[in-house]
C-alpha cells in the first residue's frame, strides 16, 4: 500500500528549498497519484547567526527540529545537506536515502584576485568551517580567517559589506542555486578536503515508516551510500562533530569494488597535521573508515584534537 501523501519538512533558506523541492519533483514523477507537501521549519542553527558555529556545538543545529517533528508524526520525511548529519540519528529515525553526490569540492570566491595563490598577505578570507579554515592556514599561513555565518546568499553579500578579500563555500550549493558563475577556483583536493558527504543529499524518515521507507529508495545512489559509510564512519571514530578540523573524502574506485578514504586531521592554525589514506573493499567500507581514523589517531591526531577540546 502506497501513502496517499508525503510532508516532507525542510529549513527555509534558498539551498534548502531547493534541495527539499528537487526531492519532492522526483517524487512526484515516480509517485503521480501520491500529493507531496513541503513544511518550512527553523532550526536552532538557522536562529543563532551571531555566534561561530563551533561555540554553539556543531551536532544537529540544523536537523533537530525537524526531526522532533519526524518522531511526533508532524512530518513524515526531511531533506538534508548529508554534511550537516550527525553521525547518530535519534532513536526511531534512519538515512533512508542518499542521493548521488555532486561535486564535492570547496570553492574560491574572489572577484579581484581569483585563486588562493593570487590572495596577498593577510587577504581577509570569510568561512565558517574550521575545516576550512586550518586547511586554508596550512595552504596560507599568512591570510586572515574572518567567521562567516549565514545563508548562502547572505554569505556571498557579506563577501562585499564586510569587506572581505574571498569567502570558501561548498561547490554544490552553488551550482544547485544557479550561481557557479560566481566560482573564481575549485580549491584542489589537495588543499583543501571536504567535509564528511558533502555534495549529497540525505533523506531521512521513520525506521517503522516501511511505505515511505520503500518510496524513497529509487532516490538511493548505492556508491555514493558506500563512499559516505566509509566517510562517516571516520568522523564516528574520532568523535568528531561538523565542527572539528578534519578532511575527509571517500570514493568508489572504477571497478565498483574497492573504495579510496583519503582524511587529515589538522590543529585550528594548520601548523599541526596528519594526513593519511586507505583503500580495501567496498563491502567493508565502515570498518575502512573506522581503521584509517584509528590509525590516524595513533599518529597524532589523538594529542591534536585534544588539545584543541582542551583551549574550547
Amino acid at each position: 500500500m502506497t501513502k496517499k501523501k508525503l510532508v516532507i519538512g525542510t529549513r527555509g533558506s534558498k539551498l534548502a528549498l531547493w534541495q527539499a523541492r528537487h526531492v519532492a519533483d522526483c517524487l512526484r514523477e515516480c509517485c503521480p497519484e501520491v500529493v507531496i507537501e513541503l513544511k518550512n521549519m527553523v532550526t536552532t542553527g538557522d536562529k543563532i547567526l551571531d555566534v561561530p558555529l563551533a561555540k554553539i556545538g556543531g551536532k544537529g543545529l540544523f536537523t533537530k527540529e525537524l526531526e522532533n517533528a519526524m518522531l511526533s508524526g508532524g512530518i513524515d520525511l526531511a531533506v538534508h545537506s548529508l554534511k550537516d548529519m550527525p553521525t547518530e540519528l535519534p532513536a526511531g529515525l534512519i538515512l533512508a536515502a542518499i542521493t548521488e553526490r555532486v561535486d564535492p569540492g570547496d570553492a574560491l570566491i574572489s572577484p579581484r584576485y581569483k585563486t588562493l595563490a593570487n590572495l596577498p598577505a593577510g587577504a581577509r578570507v570569510g568561512t565558517s568551517s574550521l575545516r576550512r579554515k586550518a586547511q586554508l592556514l596550512k595552504k596560507r599561513p599568512d591570510l586572515t580567517i574572518i567567521d562567516l555565518r549565514g545563508n548562502l546568499d547572505t554569505r556571498l553579500r557579506k563577501l562585499t559589506t564586510e569587506n572581505l578579500d574571498a569567502i570558501v563555500l561548498a561547490v554544490a550549493g552553488l551550482n544547485r542555486l544557479g550561481w557557479s558563475e560566481q566560482i573564481t577556483e575549485i580549491l584542489s583536493m589537495d588543499d583543501c578536503l571536504p567535509a564528511v558527504g558533502q555534495g549529497a543529499l540525505a533523506i531521512e524518515a521513520r525506521k517503522d515508516d516501511q511505505e515511505t521507507m520503500a518510496m524513497l529508495e529509487f532516490l538511493n545512489h548505492p556508491p555514493t551510500r558506500l563512499a559516505v559509510a566509509a566517510e562517516r564512519a571516520f568522523l564516528k571514530e574520532v568523535e568528531g562533530g561538523c565542527q572539528v578540523p578534519i578532511g575527509v573524502y571517500g570514493i568508489v574506485l572504477p571497478s565498483g569494488n574497492e573504495v579510496r578514504l583519503k582524511a587529515v586531521i589538522l590543529s585550528l592554525d594548520g601548523k599541526e597535521g596528519v594526513a593519511d589514506s586507505i583503500t580495501g573493499p567496498s563491502r567493508e567500507a565502515a570498518a575502512l573508515g573506522c581503521t584509517l581514523a584509528r590509525r590516524m589517531l595513533a599518529a597524532g591526531g589523538r594529542e591534536i584534537l585534544d588539545k584543541l577540546f582542551q583551549s574550547t
